[in-house]
């Protein structure tokens, strides 16, 4: 019983010790929309500060935008979900201790009466043929985000020039935005399934087509690389990513719901394939 007591004691010390570390610190987190809008975020920060006192501001942007703040080493960690673009960022050196850390999945958002039929498709391939056959109008974000990034190897993966079609809009701006103009127009876009669960004004929009594998969603989180940059909060950074990864982190992002239901699902050895 002696030895556990000094144990516990021994661990709160050092958590302690971490916290008083890195008290009034603060990090820089570029990060993806769907991260911010999906209201993620707000949910665990809070507990992470709670638990390190670091502070953490987030540049909410498109993947590619968030690499490229990465690049000029305007923020010290990055948590996209373009897991080529990724691994190319770690591979030119300017991140490095990339991790896994959560997943959901892309889905096709339409009108309710679905006139391109999609709803019918057998497979990812099969609703890109769909919306080009029945010239509907779909509406890209066209933001070098990782939605983006996805939509483009959908149309790629049925060699459709989506530029040639001529119902296909692109909005330049994130999520949330680019799901407002979706609704506003009636048309279809492709969406992360986060931001669609917490996306309020849906009018008569709904899911129309999901669930095949090559749709699966998955998110990484890299520190920028000191050697490039050494202003990079290297310590806090790695406390960020440590905490994140972590049992309590994976908890906080699985405990996340909106009206009862999950947005993201912890990422564990049974998805790493899929990335």
């Amino acid at each position: 019983m002696a030895s556990r007591i000094q144990r516990l004691i021994a661990l709160t010390a050092i958590l302690l010790i971490s916290s008083f570390s890195f008290a009034n610190e603060s990090i820089i987190v570029a990060s993806t929309t769907s991260t911010q809008n999906s209201g993620l975020f707000g949910y665990i920060l809070p507990k992470f500060k709670e638990k390190t006192g670091i502070d953490v501001k987030v540049i909410a942007q498109g993947t590619g935008q968030a690499l490229e703040t990465g690049r000029r080493g305007d923020a010290d960690v990055l948590f996209v979900h373009d897991r080529k673009a990724e691994e190319k960022f770690v591979a030119d050196g300017f991140g490095i201790n990339r991790k896994d850390v959560m997943y959901n999945d892309f889905v096709l958002i339409g009108p309710k009466n679905d006139p391109a039929g999609l709803k019918q498709s057998t497979d990812i391939n099969n609703a890109m043929q769909r919306l080009a056959r029945n010239n509907a109008l779909f509406i890209s974000r066209g933001d070098n985000s990782g939605t983006h990034a996805a939509e483009l190897r959908y149309w790629a993966s049925t060699n459709i020039d989506p530029k040639e079609l001529k119902a296909y809009r692109e909005s330049g701006s994130g999520m949330g935005a680019t799901l407002n103009l979706t609704a506003g127009l009636n048309g279809y876009t492709l969406s992360d399934r986060g931001t669609w669960l917490s996306f309020k004004n849906r009018q008569d929009l709904e899911i129309v087509f999901a669930g095949d594998p090559p749709m699966f969603n998955p998110y990484g989180i890299i520190l920028v690389n000191p050697s490039k940059h050494n202003h990079v909060k290297k310590a806090a950074g790695e406390a960020f990513i440590d905490w994140i990864t972590s049992q309590e982190g994976r908890d906080a992002i699985a405990e996340y719901k909106i009206n009862g239901e999950q947005l993201f699902f912890p990422s564990s050895s049974d998805h790493v394939a899929h990335n």
